[in-house]
């Protein structure tokens, strides 16, 4: 097949031998929208969900949770729509690219010999959202309805934190009204055979630490400096940092959301080579497994603190404290019905804790179940690198997974306490 070929645009039925599948297609149209930060064009993907609800003969509602930022709801309703109901959320924004370390424009969804897709969104997320959309397509061209209704949503602003996206929207009428029981979000490429499924996530807290400490000139030996103060900062959070890696490294069934991560990130201080200054700061970006106990890691904190020296401070600028994490136990309705049918297609799931952040921390902080996963095996993890793309098998494999998916959730019986 010869590369970088357009097929159709859009609609889910068999493409001519050699042509490239419909689905293909839609995937490399959604990738070529620029939604990328720090303006992604959100008007053009909500012409485009515009477009696809018109196609799929679904309702779409728009709400504008913050000035421009517009989250989208595709609603199938189920044959008993008193149920709860099952969301299937994605993120329309991407993150910015540096162009000059890319092999193709980041945009142009270029498609390799191998069939190799390359975009940014590739695999973060704009493949999980038109997988959704094309088993929706195909299981509506079946004939099959679900019996709990079905939400396909489209959320903004998740790469920057959600806090105009699913932070605010997960308070707002408009999502209670959704009735949600169990929610998809996005999750990660495994390199294996194996697909990777996220149960919890860990806390993010960025914090910045303030060191006081006595200025003078820079010839002299002055006591009680902000610098002393910061080295010893700097060294308990650093020798924190080398003890959970040293756990990762040395246990053979830790992945890396099971730790903490540590990383400073920034050092602020001083105005000249020769005057020493009356303050300096450091910040680092924590990331907390939900089997710490939180209260505890901030009194070790304030210990580092005091043991530094007098008047250090610190603030969050970010302090994420919930840690409900979502059941995976074979006797749970919703994740049997997901993991019967995984094992269905012969799929082996691997469970994790997310090491990063994603949607999901909103979705469970108010009690909602939910599970990260990405349906892509056999590629290598490269959200957020330069050369994301994705293999044109892998994403087609996925429709079919979600083309299961949907009706063993969808199908989950009735609760006692929704009879």
């Amino acid at each position: 097949m010869l590369p970088d070929k357009d097929g159709p645009g859009v609609g889910g039925g068999q493409s001519a031998p050699g042509a490239e599948d419909p689905s293909v297609g839609l995937f490399r149209e959604y990738l070529r929208l620029r939604t990328v930060h720090p303006e992604p064009d959100y008007d053009a993907a909500l012409r485009f969900l515009d477009r696809i609800a018109e196609e799929l003969e679904l309702p779409i509602t728009k709400i504008e949770v913050c000035p421009g930022r517009v989250v989208s709801i595709m609603t199938w309703e189920g044959t008993k729509p008193t149920l709860k109901s099952v969301l299937l959320n994605s993120h329309t924004d991407v993150v910015p690219v540096f162009q000059e370390h890319w092999k193709y424009d980041a945009f142009s969804a270029f498609k390799d010999a191998e069939g190799n897709i390359y975009a940014r969104g590739s695999q973060d997320m704009k493949c999980v959202t038109i997988q959704y959309i094309q088993a929706v397509r195909r299981l509506k061209a079946e004939g099959w309805k679900p019996m709990r209704t079905v939400h396909l949503m489209f959320v903004p602003d998740e790469e920057v934190g959600g806090h105009k996206g699913m932070e605010t929207f997960v308070k707002h009428p408009g999502f209670q009204k959704l009735n949600i029981g169990f929610a998809l979000d996005e999750g990660l490429a495994n390199p294996g055979e194996a697909f990777t499924v996220f149960y919890g996530e860990r806390n993010p807290w960025w914090i910045t630490v303030h060191c006081p400490g006595s200025p003078g000139h820079g010839s002299r030996f002055v006591e009680n400096t902000a610098a002393e103060k910061l080295r010893h900062v700097i060294n308990s959070f650093l020798d924190f940092r080398e003890k959970e890696k040293h756990r990762l490294n040395t246990s053979e069934c830790f992945t890396l959301g099971d730790v903490t991560t540590v990383n400073m990130t920034m050092v602020k201080g001083g105005v000249a080579y020769n005057v020493i200054p009356a303050e300096m700061d450091v910040s680092f970006d924590l990331r907390i497994p939900p089997t710490v106990n939180l209260q505890d890691f901030e009194k070790q904190i304030k210990q580092w603190c005091k043991e530094a020296g007098d008047d250090i401070t610190y603030e969050f600028a970010q302090k994420h404290m919930n840690q409900n994490i979502t059941s995976t136990d074979e006797k749970d309705p919703w994740w049997s019905a997901f993991s019967d049918a995984c094992k269905a297609m012969n799929m082996t799931l691997e469970k994790e804790i997310f090491p990063a952040a994603t949607d999901s921390r909103f979705i469970r902080a108010v009690g909602i179940p939910a599970i990260g996963f990405s349906p892509m095996n056999r590629t290598p993890i490269l959200l957020h690198d330069h050369n994301e793309y994705l293999n044109e098998h892998v994403f087609l494999k996925g429709i079919t997974v979600y083309e299961r998916l949907i009706p063993a959730l969808a199908g989950v019986s009735a609760f006692p306490d929704e009879a």
